[in-house]
């Protein structure tokens, strides 16, 4: 057993990025005024009750008719289904109303949210909802077949289905199901006989109250599952207060440029991911914005006209994201004369997008830093930088970070090594697995993030590389270790190894080197195998056969040869 790393000695008098934060801004944060997420919703509530919260496929909700839905689902939950404090729901939606309306009854009826990709396939969601112990699930209708071929092996007792248009009026509600349903023929056929449908539930609930639940900033508000540094997908518990904290933060950030209830946000990013949750649901919903849902982005033409019709302000990314607007007719026409913030994270934006972006729309694209044990945001750029620095920024309000070597020792100013980070926005742990957690978090707080990086005489940080070997595609992980594992099922091959390659279009793109047992093996009938258990994004884009693989003296795959040798 390797022997626990030292733990960094970091005086918060030491935190050189102070001296260099954004009038205005303060060195940390106060949760103490708020209990819960439930809170800082209901001061929001207050405030721009009228104003338009949500808007999707030309459907608006205000604030006030968020609170009331929201209301009625917690209430179904509670009211009807006899959900527990603490009981874990599943959401398995796309960028639909349903989801701030659902996501917000669950954490008003005391109960845990544990996001779930609806792009996942039949064994990986299987996992989750069994490592979750999720008593109950909201499901988009398209992929419920999925849950139906894997629901008898989970916890799972209520299933709610939904379907794209169940928000968006009656009229247009049934058209947009309809071409959904029978015109695209995006929903298999499924049969989930108990499964009760999202209006229902609300309506059912109509009328009723909820019994007051007692929440505090400890109690866990998320289950968001990440593969962490390296391996199998773990719950990271995010508490209310984590979140709490995430928002204060990010808020303190923003205000100078920010005007309560006037901005208007673009999220194309899945609010299941924690970078759209946090930072365009929580933060934005916090300061009064107008979210606008794009349910398809992989639909560039259609998210170009959304941003057409939109005096849109705010808009967060990806690299990919940014790239592939940018590349799509009619977009460089587009009026930007509204827009002040372009937020970049989720994976490393390159320079070469960023300067293409700010030479169209005339806005820089701001860099931060996160992931998902911190809830996630650590770091991010001032929001009055003119150009594109490669940096990650300064780590943020209440927030320290320091830079270690591999024992654990701080290392000189402007030296590379691992990247820690502290503060109240880092989780609580991961869910049932205290080894995983310990080998993550030391015992005074600190996060090991797995990451590379620098720190410069100002405090600004810039990412190096990342330690581990896990693969950033689209701004999603993926792990080698669990795509080789469903390679190595495949009777035709010997051995495997999966690396990460460079890719215009992902940033990343997936590669598997692979030594056949069976010679007529093929490269078409490996990604078949792989489609069967992988999410898209996961399955290997490049497939290379060799007669052996580079190992160590003690049999040891050698990724990093496999990656110096394809780049």
């Amino acid at each position: 057993m390797s022997k626990a790393r030292p733990e960094p000695k970091f005086e918060p008098s030491a935190r050189p990025w102070l001296k260099h934060y954004p009038e205005g801004v303060a060195a940390d944060i106060d949760c103490s005024r708020y209990r819960s997420i439930g809170d800082v919703f209901a001061e929001a509530l207050k405030r721009y009750g009228s104003l338009p919260a949500f808007s999707c496929m030309g459907k608006t909700i205000t604030y006030r008719q968020l609170d009331s839905a929201s209301y009625q689902f917690a209430c179904y939950l509670k009211n009807h289904l006899r959900l527990q404090s603490g009981a874990r729901v599943a959401l398995m939606l796309p960028n639909t109303l349903q989801y701030p309306i659902a996501m917000f009854g669950i954490l008003r009826a005391g109960l845990v949210v544990v996001n779930v990709n609806p792009m996942y396939t039949g064994p990986e969601l299987c996992h989750q909802l069994i490592d979750s112990g999720a008593e109950a699930i909201v499901v988009i209708e398209n992929v419920a077949h999925m849950l139906e071929s894997v629901r008898a092996s989970t916890s799972i007792k209520h299933v709610i289905t939904t379907g794209v248009g169940d928000q968006l009026g009656f009229v247009k509600g049934l058209i947009v199901n309809w071409v959904v349903r029978y015109q695209r023929k995006l929903v298999p056929e499924f049969n989930i006989a108990e499964a009760v449908g999202f209006n229902t539930a609300l309506a059912r609930a109509a009328a009723e109250r909820l019994e007051p639940v007692d929440l505090s900033l400890s109690d866990v508000a998320f289950l968001q599952y990440t593969g962490g540094t390296t391996g199998v997908s773990k719950g990271a518990m995010l508490t209310h207060g984590n979140i709490v904290a995430n928002m204060l933060q990010a808020g303190s950030w923003l205000a100078s440029s920010i005007k309560p209830g006037r901005e208007i946000v673009i999220t194309a990013l899945p609010l299941y991911h924690i970078f759209a949750l946090t930072v365009n649901c929580m933060v934005f919903l916090r300061l009064g914005a107008h979210n606008i849902l794009i349910t398809d982005p992989r639909d560039m033409r259609g998210f170009v006209k959304t941003l057409a019709e939109s005096k849109f302000s705010v808009i967060t990314g990806v690299n990919t994201l940014f790239n592939g607007l940018m590349n799509t007719d009619g977009f460089s026409e587009l009026n930007f004369a509204t827009v002040k913030l372009c937020v970049g994270g989720g994976a490393a934006v390159q320079r070469a997008v960023a300067e293409r972006w700010q030479s169209i729309t005339g806005a820089t694209i701001i860099e931060g830093y996160g992931l998902t044990e911190a809830s996630p945001a650590c770091m991010l750029n001032s929001l009055d930088n003119k150009a594109f620095t490669g940096a990650i920024g300064p780590p943020l309000p209440g927030t320290e970070a320091c830079i270690c070597d591999d024992s654990g020792h701080l290392v000189a100013q402007g030296q590379e090594g691992e990247l820690w980070v502290k503060g109240p926005q880092v989780m609580a742990g991961y869910w049932q697995r205290p080894l995983e957690s310990a080998q993550t978090l030391s015992s005074d707080g600190w996060l090991k993030t797995g990451d590379v990086a620098r720190m410069d005489a100002k405090g600004q940080f810039f990412i190096v590389d990342r330690k581990k070997d896990m693969i950033l595609v689209s701004g999603f992980n993926v792990y080698p270790n669990e795509v080789e594992d469903v390679l190595a099922q495949h009777a035709g091959v010997l051995e495997c190894a999966v690396v990460g390659v460079a890719d215009g279009a992902a940033g990343e793109a997936v590669k598997a080197v692979v030594v056949r047992k069976d010679p007529a093996l093929t490269a078409e009938a490996l990604r078949s195998h792989c489609a069967l258990s992988l999410t898209p994004y996961k399955r290997p884009k490049l497939i290379e056969f060799r007669e052996a693989l580079p190992k160590s003296s003690v049999g040891k795959i050698l990724r990093r040869e496999l990656r110096d040798s394809t780049s």
